[in-house]
């Protein structure tokens, strides 16, 4: 490679290097222009820092709650007193349905008693009143009004024993 051929390669590379700063040597005026009025705009208040509330620590002392793995109601023997379904009365009609496939469908007023009108999934209407039981988990019932029929169940309480629990049967919205 001869001299002038080595000049003319290092004239080129510097050409090819210099090439892109060459826009960005011109052009800067409307940017400076820019500048001047944004600086020449009035300054905005900086919103305050949202006040930071202090910590406030928690000690969490157990000894006075009731332990997690011990029943909320004292356990009563199996066989002892409390609530238990009557074995030896004699099964109703409506205690063969689950109480959610009954449907309230109105109340009948005769003979100074209120009824209330019970539709089974086979669609026959029945009258029921307070001390009729209903639903397959002893549920007596304790009121009949004008939009529900409140019952109260006799449930296994998962102790070997059994507690009540309120129900009812809702006026269907047919």
């Amino acid at each position: 490679m001869t001299r002038a051929t080595r000049n003319v390669l290092v004239v080129a590379l510097a050409a090819v290097l210099l090439a892109p700063l060459a826009g960005c040597s011109g052009g800067t005026s409307d940017l400076k222009r820019e500048l001047e009025e944004k600086k020449k705009r009035p300054g905005t208040r900086i919103e305050p820092l949202p006040e930071i509330k202090p910590y406030e620590s928690f000690v969490y002392d157990p000894s006075a709650l009731r332990s997690p793995f011990q029943p909320s109601v004292p356990v009563v023997a199996p066989g002892a007193g409390g609530v238990r379904p009557d074995s030896h009365r004699n099964r109703e009609f409506l205690e063969g349905f689950s109480l959610d496939t009954l449907k309230m469908v109105g109340t009948l007023r005769q003979g100074g008693k209120t009824y209330g009108l019970v539709q089974t999934k086979d669609g026959l209407i029945h009258k029921v009143l307070p001390g009729n039981y209903v639903g397959q988990n002893d549920g007596r019932v304790l009121n009949v009004g004008d939009s529900k029929i409140t019952v109260v169940e006799i449930v296994p309480d998962g102790l070997g024993g059994y507690m009540e629990r309120p129900a009812a049967i809702a006026l269907a919205n047919n």
